[in-house]
């Protein structure tokens, strides 16, 4: 049996911006991925802590060190620059793996950078 497990999150990151034509998915700040270990394209939760909005979609690179927390396409409706998020990442363990898993939890100061080492 697979057990799907919190691999990692990116906790109370800031949206700078919202892009309603953009085709659809977040971008973030390359150095927050990198420490996330999230990689381009691949599924995120979101969860918007000001309006309670839960959506999924993909992550892209935002420029290294911008700070880039930007919602795209539709996502664009779910929250406005200035909301604080928490993107979620999944991954699936076997009982053995899941009994000592530990997730990565990046936590980012207001103007989204890192204030922990995961």
């Amino acid at each position: 049996m697979l057990r799907q497990m919190l691999r990692s999150k990116i906790h109370r990151a800031k949206v700078t911006d919202a892009c309603l034509e953009y085709e659809g998915s977040l971008t973030v700040d390359e150095d927050l991925l990198d420490a996330a270990g999230i990689l381009p394209y691949e599924l995120v939760m979101v969860s918007n802590l000001n309006n309670g909005e839960r959506f999924t979609t993909y992550a892209i690179n935002g420029t290294r060190g911008s700070g880039q927390v930007v919602l795209n396409g539709p996502t664009a409706r779910k929250g406005v620059t200035g909301d604080q998020v928490i993107i979620f990442c999944y991954e699936y363990c076997n009982d053995e793996e899941a009994k000592n898993h530990k997730p990565k939890v990046i936590q980012v100061d207001a103007r989204n950078r890192m204030t922990n080492t995961p």
